[in-house]
Parts: structure tokens; sequence; C-alpha cells
């Protein structure tokens, strides 16, 4: 399909004559056509529901990989160093390179983990791109961005991919600093539409010769509000650009978790298309049609063209995408390079600037077996062997995932309040609303890439009598800010905030950070913020959300696992003696806790310190405290868990300011959260104010953090236990400040 030609508004068409036989004119006529078709039509899509699609069904998995079809070499993918290297490609050589690329990926992520499924599902379409566009100057724009391996392979980056997602290697995103090629970084979804929009309108006003913007992005994404924020402008103001739907069928993560909708992608365009525009009806109808057409006279072949386009629109979507502005192309076949490149050289070469939608059908993980027959496609993966697609997981974990006991502590609330409902925005599997929905399927909802509606949604239910707790990943939380203040604080409405993967996360790198929740949560009055320092006080604080009906409430948790039975009791001080509680215990509001007290009870105030920790710094700071005290025996060292940081439990800082010379606060995130909660506290007491009270934070500092191991990003964060045993230490006067010399 080409843009159409400027419309001529000269033209007029008036049959005059008959073609028909019985006396009838075109005009009379064209009523009985209309009906026929569209009856032909509904005909078509209410067979093509029994019938199986074209899709291609994933492989059985096999034993050896080289039964898998991988090549013993990679002849025409060692020749490419830079995109330029694929402009004079044959189509043969364009597919052998993809084959090539396709082993590369797989090769490369069983090394060291990353996103497969994703990035396996578009190595033909990447392959394509970089052959007919000339990037960096035509700007390739990757929505979320996790699909971008294939990429960065053939952008120069092959080598790198050994350090992928490890402390001082390559993103496992795109990121602008990392290589001109990655027109712009990304990591969470539904931006990448108005990139292409920003760049293409600078080409213009900069009357730059080339203006070839495109951006591809998945169903998932599109499910996001700010992907037709911005097909509603490109539309109206007439950007040149290609947005590419890369239509897989995979909207969440898992997609096909139980739910109130179903086991069904979360996306009503995915959902109800997907197999109409891949039936064998369906393109017989359009070839019988194409083909009855050229028996009619060439004005009536117009009107029958303008037919099917329109049929195709009911069927595709593709009248959504024109309503908006768009020319709608496509269903094509993402994996089909002899069709999909001439396709992209027609629109790549189209004088038009009207805004283009290319809609592709891919097979997420395709072309490895094992990631075509996993339900997530094999989507995140840890190392894995490439034979059997077997990933490596760590053996006998002490404890279960902190996200699975979360998951399972909120069945067993929803088991004994029919009221409680979980939400997520397409991340099943991350927030373990997967578990949840396969208890308690009507009870889920999975609203797609859409954290603003989540919320609001959330708000209304809250309002309702309903108590719902709204599960996201808190650095996808800061897309639905507007929310929490506008929908939820300020109307006082108990909607539950479960703010999965608080803190540094580890490989996934800054995009993915929850480095800053406390800091835009904190400042939001009516919350109550909790933060858990380990699985217990988890499921401590899920039954005390539940029980507050007069607030909004948010627990924020980390990536990882829980600590396990025996340090628990070892370090902890928990007294298990009839092993791990079976469910939570509702926590009194605002108040903390003393974890450890110094057995040095004849130590003066001087030789007094707290270690207030909130969340899982907890654990850390007991490590900490009892370093200090054996390599010092003038140092007595308390630690407190503040379990809530609002409401502060101000008599526990009353407390510890009283009886110790010495505060350090400790948390998993930004400036401007936990311990300046306290600062601010204590400085308005004026506990500060007579100077035998010293005081000092330990945040995040002001950086963002490398994807990396967790434990490495902590250490160079400055917040594990020898940094911890450091401050307390300088603070105290016990260890030796270097001090800057003069130049």
């Amino acid at each position: 399909h080409h843009p159409p030609a400027p419309h001529k508004t000269n033209h007029t068409f008036t049959p005059t004559f008959t073609h028909f036989g019985h006396g009838h004119t075109f005009e009379t006529m064209l009523p009985i056509i209309r009906r026929n078709v569209l009856v032909f039509l509904l005909a078509v899509v209410t067979t093509s529901a029994f019938v199986i699609p074209t899709i291609r069904q994933p492989l059985t998995p096999l034993r050896d990989a080289s039964n898998f079809g991988a090549p013993a070499s990679t002849p025409i993918l060692d020749t490419v160093s830079s995109p330029d290297d694929l402009k004079g490609m044959s189509m043969r050589d364009l597919k052998q390179l993809s084959h090539e690329l396709r082993w590369d990926v797989i090769n490369s992520v069983s090394k060291t983990g990353g996103h497969l499924g994703s990035s396996l599902g578009v190595v033909e379409m990447t392959v394509a791109l970089h052959h007919v566009f000339s990037a960096p100057e035509d700007k390739i724009i990757w929505d979320v961005s996790h699909q971008c391996y294939p990429h960065k392979i053939l952008t120069g980056r092959r080598k790198g991919m050994e350090q992928l997602r490890q402390m001082g290697g390559l993103s496992g995103f795109c990121k602008m600093k990392e290589s001109n090629y990655d027109a712009m970084g990304a990591g969470h979804s539904s931006t990448s539409i108005s990139a292409a929009q920003g760049y293409s309108i600078a080409k213009s006003l900069l009357n730059k010769p080339r203006n070839n913007c495109i951006a591809v992005i998945g169903d998932g994404a599109i499910t996001g509000g700010m992907a037709y924020e911005a097909m509603n402008s490109a539309g109206y103001l007439k950007n040149r650009m290609i947005v590419i739907l890369n239509d897989n069928g995979q909207v969440s993560l898992p997609t096909g978790t139980p739910s109130a909708g179903g086991q069904v992608p979360a996306s009503s365009l995915s959902a109800t298309t997907s197999q109409i525009l891949v039936s064998k009806p369906f393109q017989d109808f359009r070839s019988v049609a194409k083909g009855l057409s050229g028996l009619f006279p060439e004005n009536i072949q117009e009107i029958n063209k303008r037919i099917d386009e329109y049929a195709r629109g009911i069927v595709s979507g593709g009248t959504l995408f024109e309503e908006l502005g768009f020319y709608y192309v496509g269903p094509l076949d993402g994996h089909d390079l002899d069709n999909f490149v001439p396709i992209l050289e027609k629109l790549r070469d189209s004088p038009s600037n009207k805004p283009v939608l290319l809609h592709v059908k891919t097979t997420k993980g395709y072309g490895y077996p094992p990631a075509e027959a996993a339900s997530d496609c094999m989507h995140g993966v840890a190392k894995f062997d490439v034979a059997t697609g077997v990933q490596v997981k760590p053996k006998n974990p002490v404890a279960p995932s902190l996200t699975s006991i979360f998951a399972n502590e909120l069945v067993g609330v929803a088991q004994e309040d029919r009221n409680v409902v979980g939400i997520t925005a397409a991340m099943p599997g991350g927030t373990g609303m997967d578990i949840f929905g396969r208890r308690f399927p009507k009870r889920t909802f999975d609203v797609g890439i859409a954290e603003q509606h989540a919320v609001t949604m959330a708000a209304a239910m809250a309002a309702e009598g309903i108590k719902p707790f709204v599960c996201i990943y808190s650095t996808f939380m800061q897309r639905g800010y507007d929310q929490v203040v506008h929908d939820v604080a300020i109307q006082n409405l108990p909607v539950r905030m479960i703010l999965d993967r608080a803190g540094l996360v580890g490989n996934d790198g800054p995009t993915h950070h929850g480095a800053y929740d406390l800091s835009y949560l904190g400042c939001i009055p009516n919350l109550v913020i909790m933060g858990p320092s380990d699985e217990i006080e988890l499921k401590n604080m899920i039954r005390t959300a539940h029980s507050i009906d007069d607030s909004p409430s948010v627990v924020r948790y980390p990536r990882g696992t829980g600590y396990g039975e025996e340090k628990l009791k070892d370090l902890f001080g928990y007294d298990l003696k009839n092993g791990m509680p079976e469910k939570g215990e509702v926590l009194p509001i605002g108040k903390g806790r003393i974890v450890r007290s110094s057995s040095r009870t004849t130590a003066g105030r001087d030789g007094k310190v707290a270690i207030l920790s909130f969340g899982p710094r907890l654990h850390e700071s007991l490590v900490a405290a009892n370093e200090i005290e054996e390599a010092d025996s003038s140092v007595a060292v308390t630690v407190a868990d503040a379990r809530f940081m609002k409401p502060l439990d101000i008599e526990l800082v009353r407390s510890l300011a009283a009886d110790h010379s010495a505060i350090v606060t400790v948390e998993e995130n930004s400036i401007g959260g936990f311990g300046d909660s306290v600062l601010h506290f204590l400085s308005l007491e004026g506990l500060l104010d007579s100077g035998d009270l010293k005081f000092r934070p330990m945040v995040l500092p002001d950086a963002y953090f490398e994807a990396g191991p967790q434990y490495e990003q902590y250490e160079n964060a400055g917040l594990n236990a020898k940094h911890i045993r450091g401050t307390v230490m300088r603070l105290m006067g016990k260890a030796v400040v270097p001090q800057l010399l003069d130049a």
C-alpha cells in the first residue's frame, strides 16, 4: 500500500449508462453492491472465528541446539561492523544475516541473561530497517527498547554483548550516550511515537533534506495513553513519520494470566483482531474481491477498492489509526523480508508528509523453539542452556522471592475478605499478580500499560467499598503520580499501593531503579508509608495495609528473596521456636521498633550511637553494628527499624536523640526521603540546637547507577555494611577522615 495521491477536487463521477441489464444503472445497483459486500464480509468475519489462524505454531523443543538450525559459523554477520554494511546485500544475504543474527542473540543472552523473546521477534524487522534506512541520520526509535539486542549487534556493539547488563558493560536498553545509533534512550513504555514526532518536527524546522523517523512500538506499549496522545498530535500536525506496530499478542508479562478479563492479552486491539487478520478466509476474501474487481468498469473498480479499504479498516483496526490522521498499512508478516523490505522502501521514498502506521505481525521468541513454547516466550531470562532453554537458577534458595511472599500473603487476606482485589499494569508476573490471579481470577485486573488508569480506577473502587491493592513497580508508579495526588490522596481514599522493585534493582539499570518513591510520595499528605526490613515484616505490612480503611497506604519493598529462618533468628533476633509465622499480623500505625540494644549498658551517652534504618538496609545496619562493637569497645550501637516513614514514630526518634550522641539514618532512596523527614523533625523540635547531637543521613547519591549486580550497585552507592560502619566511626571520632591538600 502507498500513501494516497493528493485528492483531485475537480473530479466527479456520474455514470450515465446501463451496465447491469434489466434497466439498472450503477446508481440503482450501488446499494445492492454495498449490501452484498457487507454480507460477505460479515460471513467472513463470523467464519474466521472457527478457522485456525495461520500463525506460526510453537515448535516442539528438541534436545540438541544443532537440531534447532543453529549456524556453525556467521560469515555474513562477521562482515557487519555498522548498518552501512547491509546496504548492498541481496535478499538472500539479508535472510542469511537474519538467521546468523538470531543465533548470535541467543548465544549472547545465554551467557549474561536478559530480554530474549522480544529481541528474537524483531530480528528480521531490525535487518530490514537498517538495510532500508540510513541511521543514525534516519532515526529508528525502539519503544521500551528491551528488544534492541539485534540493533546493538548491527550497530558496532557485537563484542560488547559479552558484558550485556553487567557492571561497566552494555545497557540492556537503548542509551544515547552508548551509541549515536540509539536515537532515544528508553526502558519505560509508550514514549517512541512522541520522540519520533519530535525528531520529525526538528528536521522540518532545520530544513534537513532527509526526514525519516521511525518508531517501533509493541501491542503492549501502545496500550499506554501517551502513545495515543502522540498519535493524535502527529495526525493533527501532519508530521512525516512511520510508526511500526509490532503486534505479537504479548501485551502483559506474562500474557495469559487469569484475570477478570479472561486469559487473553490486556488489549482489545490485540485480542480481537489478531486471529481475523491472519485467518485464511479473510485473506481469501481480499483476493477474491480484487479478482472480481477486474470484471467491473474502471469507476466501479475504484469504488470496490474503497469498499475493500473500509472493510480492511473495520476488521483490522485500521480505521482507528486513520481517524487519528495516519495512513494505515498492513497487516504484514514481520518475518517475511521479501514483502517487508519493498514496503519499507516505498514508505521511505514517498513524498507524502502524512504519518504512516505500519501494522506488523511477529512471533515473540521466533526461531528458538524453547522460547516459542514458553508461556512468557522467554521474555526475561537468567543464563540458560542453549540446547534446552533451561535457565540457571540458584540452587536451594534459603527463602522464596519477596514478590511471591507478598502475593501469597495477599491471597490469604483475600480468602478472608471478599472485597479485596488486585490491580496491575501489564506486569502480573513481576508483581505477583499471576499468583493472585490463579486463585482469584475474577478479582484480578490487568489494565495493560496504563498506570494512571490503574490508580484512578482503584480510587473509584475504594470509594464504592472495594479494597484495591494496586501492584506496580516503584519506577512505574512515577507514571501515575498525578493520579496518586489528585484522585487518591486529596480525596483520602483507602487505596493500597504496593511498590515492588524499590531501591536499586540490579541488571535493568537506571530506568528501573525504585530510587525516588519515598521522595515523591513522602511530600503528599494523608499517605501512610511503610517499608519492610524482611519477609516477616512484609507479611505484617500487607495485613496492616488491609486494615487501613481511612486513608491511602503504601508498602514499598525491594527486588530479591527473603533471608530465611536461620538468619532471621541469628541476626534479626526473631523468636521462631515454632517456625516461620503462617500469616502476618497488623502493626500499630506509625510505630517503629528497637531491633538491637547494645550489651554495653555502662557506656555513657557520648559513646552511644543509634542507627535508624528504614526498609531492607536493616540487614546491613545490624552487620555494621556488630562489626563496630567488635572493633571498638568504647562504642555502643543501637539499631532501630523505623517501619513507617509516614507517620514518623516521633517518640522513637525523641528517645534515640535523648539516649545517644549521634544518629545515622539509612535508606534505599534518593535525597528527600526518610532521612530528610527525620532531620526535619529533629530541627523543628530543637533537638539539634544545643550541639550535643550529631546526625548523618545515608541515602543514594545524586547519580544514576548503571546495570550490574545489586550488591555492587549498593557498594558503589556507599550503603553496604562497611560504609555504615565507616560513617559511624567517623561520626564518633574513631576514624581519621582524609583531608584535601592545597594545590
